[in-house]
């Protein structure tokens, strides 16, 4: 067993979709980056190559690749996946906060928590999702961004 910890932030811009654990959310802002920008599903691919010793999203999909520009975070984490499985590692399970201060997330991190869990081949309950404010502090409590934290266990299966 193997545990790996995944870290991302964005900044909130107007003008773009709002897209977190693969789930468009409608909102006056979306996240901002090379890819769709999906701060969690981002967080948990980074998670899982960590755990695996296979560095992070970056060195796989860099932002300097055309290829990867606008791309659907979730068919990254579909990549991600398969390495895993194709070096024998299997997700244990998913622990990941996602730190906003708007808009309200609950509603959304059942249809989330499916999302990634069929992206990863796995139950819906061996993905935990919370969401939390940072009571107005910091650059996602001012609204500037968004961030989410993952930690996964893998497994040789």
């Amino acid at each position: 067993m193997r545990v790996g910890h995944g870290y991302d932030v964005h900044r909130l811009v107007e003008g773009r979709r709002l897209i977190l654990g693969g789930v468009e959310i409608s909102w006056e802002k979306g996240l901002l980056g090379h890819s769709d920008a999906d701060v969690l599903t981002h967080a948990v691919m980074d998670a899982l190559l960590g755990a695996a010793g296979l560095g992070d999203i970056g060195t796989h999909f860099p932002d300097t690749d055309s290829a990867y520009a606008g791309a659907d975070s979730i068919k990254l984490l579909e990549r991600v996946t398969a390495l895993l499985d194709h070096r024998g590692w299997k997700v244990g399970n998913i622990d990941a906060t996602i730190l906003a201060q708007r808009p309200k997330l609950a509603p959304h991190i059942p249809q989330m928590r499916e999302r990634l869990a069929r992206a990863m081949g796995v139950s819906p309950e061996q993905v935990n999702l919370k969401a939390t404010t940072e009571e107005g502090l910091g650059f996602t409590g001012s609204g500037e961004g968004m961030a989410a934290h993952a930690v996964v266990l893998i497994w040789k299966g």
